[in-house]
């Protein structure tokens, strides 16, 4: 261990979840959320981390048509059980009958327990996207459903829909994503019919019920496979769905009946049902 560790604090006014997605692309460290603040610790250098964070945030104001003011700081700290003090620092997740939680913290006896190590956090159950996926799965999903999970990330809803009793198969275009929710899945001792590295058009059949935890525009991109994916009478949740774009998003997808919508701060997560 060295003496020595770096900090790089980033604080973005707008568009955070852009910028996490953005910085676990960059490093395989395991990063901190603290009050809209994220936290890379790493004994390598982290200034080309900070260049291009600070070279993101510039593309996506531009893209935006946003001016996003960005706090940083990159720190040199005495090297101490940091690791161990991050993972006090991670909080186990009521949501419904689900008890979230990593492996360290025991289990909830009387709740459906997922157990995420949140070491490369593609999804620990605490944003609020896939908060609001968690709680509609336990409404919508069936013991026996035929269900896909698309853009899987850590696999935690496709595991959640396996504890209730459905099949499964997931999806992702990032290769690492696919191999974390594999892991996750043994973690919690269960299994899955299928995965695959790539999106909704690899499927090889429909579903009873088909989840999209993804950026707004990208769902509107893929509304017609996602749709197509979806069984007669079989439901279709989205999520990821910033309030301002959760119209565009309703008028894409006007073919299906809108069942259900469920916000938490400013997100959107939306129940379909294929006429």
């Amino acid at each position: 261990m060295k003496k020595t560790y770096n900090e790089l604090q980033i604080t973005p006014d707008y568009g955070y979840s852009y910028f996490v997605d953005f910085i676990l692309s960059l490093s395989d460290e395991a990063i901190e959320e603290v009050n809209h603040t994220i936290i890379l610790r790493s004994e390598e250098n982290l200034e080309m981390v900070l260049f291009g964070v600070e070279e993101f945030a510039k593309k996506l104001s531009t893209a935006l048509g946003k001016e996003i003011a960005l706090e940083t700081q990159l720190l040199v700290k005495e090297n101490e059980d940091w690791i161990a003090n991050y993972r006090n620092s991670v909080q186990p997740l009521h949501v419904g009958s689900f008890f979230v939680h990593p492996s360290w913290i025991e289990d909830d006896k009387e709740k459906i327990n997922i157990i995420i190590d949140p070491a490369l956090a593609f999804g620990s159950g605490h944003h609020e996207t896939t908060y609001g996926c968690l709680l509609l799965l336990q409404k919508y999903i069936q013991k026996g459903d035929t269900v896909l999970d698309v853009g899987c990330g850590s696999g935690i809803l496709s595991i959640a829909a396996r504890k209730l009793g459905a099949e499964v198969d997931l999806c992702d275009t990032d290769e690492q994503a696919t191999s974390s929710a594999a892991e996750n899945f043994a973690l919690n001792h269960e299994t899955f019919n299928r995965i695959w590295t790539g999106s909704v058009q690899k499927r090889e059949q429909e579903y009873a019920v088909v989840i999209a935890n993804i950026i707004a525009d990208v769902l509107i991109m893929l509304s017609s496979d996602l749709q197509k994916a979806v069984k007669d009478d079989g439901m279709l949740i989205l999520s990821g769905i910033l309030d301002k774009y959760v119209d565009k998003v309703e008028e894409k997808f006007a073919t299906m009946m809108l069942v259900e919508k469920y916000k938490k701060e400013e997100w959107y997560t939306l129940v379909f049902k294929r006429k």
